[in-house]
């Protein structure tokens, strides 16, 4: 006899969500309250008696690390499987390609 899984077993249906629709989102009282907690406490000053004197300053070649190379703008073709299948997943289709390959050449290192 099969065993019949429990409700908490179960797995949970996913949603697609892009960062457009949770900015746009309107606040819970939960994250209204953290926002509001965390501007008082900036009002306060509590922050200013953190000591950083023992932080070295970044020198420019570390900085120059933390910019992003800049994009080319290329034309590919895709089969349309491939075209439709990264569509599916909504906007944002040239990020997933770019991430793929990031991916894929990281692992070729």
């Amino acid at each position: 006899m099969a065993k019949k899984s429990s409700a908490s077993s179960r797995r949970g249906k996913l949603i697609s969500v892009s960062a457009e629709s949770i900015f746009s989102r309107p606040l819970n009282k939960r994250q209204k309250a953290v926002l509001a907690r965390n501007a008082k406490r900036q009002a306060a000053g509590k922050d200013s008696d953190i000591d950083y004197s023992n932080i070295p300053p970044l020198t420019d070649e570390q900085l120059a690390q933390f910019r992003r190379t800049p994009k080319v703008l290329i034309t590919a073709r895709l089969d349309r499987d491939i075209y439709d299948w990264l569509r599916r997943y909504g906007a944002g289709y040239s990020t997933r390609i770019n991430n793929i390959l990031r991916a894929v050449m990281s692992r070729a290192r």
